[in-house]
């Protein structure tokens, strides 16, 4: 996802929104070579994974808080992002340290207290 936001930043790549019902994003600029270089893909396989990633994961996921907020309020928002940021962060700290024992990693408290 860095190199997507690379090209992004580089004005190669950008996303549109399509009005319709419903409305769904789509990509555009000439990434051809770049794209090429950077995920080994072609320009359709580019398109089908940012049609997954952005169309499909990041949307139906605003559904779900929706469908979930709609039902039972926002009240429980604030547990939910707090949740998620120290799943973030023990994500981040996982990447960071490499594998590693998953009850030596509990031991340490898992050092995302100091990360927020």
């Amino acid at each position: 996802m860095k190199i997507l936001n690379q090209l992004m930043d580089s004005r190669d790549l950008s996303v549109e929104l399509k009005p319709g019902k419903p409305s769904h994003m789509v990509l555009r600029g000439t990434y051809g070579q770049k794209i090429h270089k950077a995920f080994r893909l072609t320009r359709q396989g580019v398109r089908w994974r940012f049609q997954r990633l952005f169309s499909d994961v990041y949307v139906n996921a605003f559904e779900v808080i929706l469908l979930i907020e709609k039902t039972f309020g926002t009240q429980l928002r604030e547990y939910a992002i707090r949740i998620s940021k120290e799943r973030y962060a023990l994500r981040k700290d996982i990447e960071n340290t490499g594998f590693e024992n998953a009850d030596e990693y509990a031991k340490k408290g898992y050092r995302t207290s100091d990360k927020q």
